[in-house]
C-alpha cells in the first residue's frame, strides 16, 4: 500500500492513476437537468457528494434524488455533502419536496427511481416519515417504477426502518461505507453493528425486498478485511453488494490511502459470487447508485434461478 506523504502541509494521498481519470463530457444535457432540478428545488447526491460519474448519469437521464434538504448533521470525513446546524432554516423540511420528487421522476420518464438522504440526526423519527411519503408519491406517479431508497441508520431505531418499508419500495440499501475498524476515523458517528441490524432487520420485516449496501475502497482496509465485510453482510441476508474506489471530494475530506488495482475488484466478485449475493458490482467508478437499474436486474434474474 502506497504511503501518504506531507505537501505544502496537507496530506496528500498517491497520484491519480490513469484508470481513474474520468472524461467528463456532454456539458448541454447536464446542464439541462440540472437546471430542471433547481426550478423543483430537488438535490442529487450525485451534485453534492461530487460523484465521478454525474456527468454520465445525466446525459442518460438518470439521477439520485436527496431528500431533506442539502445539509447533513454528521460530518463522516469521506463525504463533501455540507454539515450544519439543526438551528438553520435550511434544515426544515418541505412539504413540498414529496410531490416535487415523483413530478421530476415522472417528467424523467424513469423506469428506476432512487431516493437517497442526508442524515437527520435532529429529527425524531429521522426523517423517516418523510422517506415514506416520498416513496408513496412515487410510486403513485410511477406506479410501474422500481424504486430503490438508500436511507441513513436512523440511530438504529428499527421503528423508522420499518416506516420506510411500509411505504413500498422494490430495494432497501443502507451502506456499510468501510471495514470495522476504519469506522471511527471515517463514520464517527455511526455504529458497524448498528448499521448491520439495520439491514437485518429490513430483510426480517420484509423478506421480499431486495436488500443492498456499498463501500469504499482505498482508505486502508485490506483485501481480507473487505470479504470480512462481505461476509457480515451475508450473515445479515444482504442480497446485493456494491464496492468502489474512494475518490478524496475536497482538500478537507480525508486522504486516499491507495488507489485500488483493478484485479483486486476481480477477485472480490468472485468471494461474493461464492458467498451467495445475488450481485456483487465492484469496479474503480463503481458507487451504490451507479447503473442501480442494471444491478437491480442481475439480482432479481439470480432470484428466479441458482446463482
Amino acid at each position: 500500500m502506497e504511503e501518504l506523504v506531507q505537501i505544502g502541509g496537507r496530506r496528500k494521498g498517491p497520484r491519480l492513476p490513469g484508470f481513474l481519470r474520468k472524461p467528463q463530457s456532454n456539458y448541454l444535457s447536464v446542464q439541462t437537468l440540472k437546471n430542471e432540478l433547481r426550478r423543483m428545488e430537488l438535490n442529487t447526491v450525485c451534485e453534492s457528494a461530487r460523484c465521478p460519474n454525474m456527468h454520465e448519469c445525466f446525459h442518460r437521464g438518470a439521477a439520485t434524488f436527496m431528500i431533506m434538504g442539502n445539509l447533513c448533521t454528521r460530518g463522516c470525513t469521506f463525504c463533501s455533502v455540507p454539515k450544519g446546524s439543526a438551528a438553520k432554516q435550511e434544515f426544515r423540511l418541505d412539504a413540498d419536496e414529496p410531490a416535487n420528487v415523483a413530478a421530476m421522476a415522472q417528467r424523467m420518464g424513469l423506469r428506476y427511481v432512487v431516493i437517497t438522504s442526508v442524515n437527520r440526526d435532529d429529527l425524531a423519527d429521522g426523517g423517516s416519515a418523510h422517506f415514506a411519503e416520498t416513496v408513496r408519491r412515487v410510486r403513485g406517479a410511477l406506479p410501474e417504477a422500481r424504486i430503490e431508497v438508500l436511507t441513513p441508520d436512523f440511530c438504529g431505531d428499527l421503528r423508522a426502518v420499518e416506516r420506510v418499508l411500509e411505504a413500498g419500495p422494490d430495494v432497501f440499501n443502507h451502506n456499510m461505507e468501510t471495514v470495522e475498524r476504519l469506522y471511527k476515523t471515517v463514520r464517527p458517528q455511526a455504529d458497524y453493528g448498528q448499521s448491520l441490524r439495520v439491514l437485518a432487520h429490513a430483510k426480517d420485516f420484509r423478506p421480499e425486498v431486495l436488500t443492498k449496501s456499498g463501500l469504499m475502497v482505498g482508505l486502508g482496509e485490506s483485501e481480507d478485511e473487505v470479504r470480512g465485510l462481505m461476509g457480515d453482510l451475508r450473515g445479515a441476508e444482504v442480497d446485493i453488494v456494491t464496492i468502489g474506489q474512494y475518490l478524496q471530494p475536497t482538500r478537507r475530506n480525508r486522504p486516499v490511502a491507495e488507489y485500488v488495482p483493478e484485479d483486486r475488484y476481480e477477485r472480490w466478485k468472485e468471494s461474493g459470487r461464492a458467498m451467495g449475493f445475488k450481485a456483487v458490482f465492484a469496479g474503480p467508478f463503481v458507487r451504490s447508485s451507479y447503473m442501480a437499474d442494471v444491478v437491480n436486474e442481475e439480482a432479481e434474474r439470480c432470484g428466479e434461478r441458482t446463482c
